[in-house]
């Protein structure tokens, strides 16, 4: 069976929603290309987060991350992209995405972005 790239993220139900407990995914393989010069670029992503309702299913963070491997973005655009499509799928209680990305032109780039879920202010 043939996997192919893609934009959706599956969910499953939090199996301990009462309690605060972080999830963290490592991904070393990730590759998109260079908006200006079509070269690809090659980060390495820690995402942890907090879950409220929903876990994010690992197959579909699989190929949603593949699926940037042949779309040209910078590197602060991608990790802010990954950030909120993450949050769209799971609500999480709070979110952090890091962004390692490897050398070019003798520099290398780190990128955070964070979320956290306002608490409901409570009425008078």
């Amino acid at each position: 069976m043939s996997a192919q790239p893609s934009k959706n993220l599956d969910t499953f139900k939090n199996p301990a929603p009462v309690r605060d407990y972080e999830i963290v995914f490592d991904c070393p393989e990730f590759t998109c290309l260079c908006p200006l010069t079509g070269q690809p670029d090659f980060a390495t992503f820690k995402i942890s987060y907090v879950p409220d309702e929903k876990c994010i299913e690992l197959k579909s963070l699989k190929l949603y991350m593949w699926s940037f491997r042949n779309e040209g973005a910078f590197h602060e655009a991608v990790t802010n992209r990954i950030l909120e499509d993450l949050v769209k799928a799971c609500a999480p209680r709070k979110m952090t995405v890091f962004g390692h990305w490897w050398v070019r032109g003798g520099i290398t780039t780190d990128v955070t972005c964070t979320f956290e879920k306002k608490a409901a202010k409570k009425k008078r």
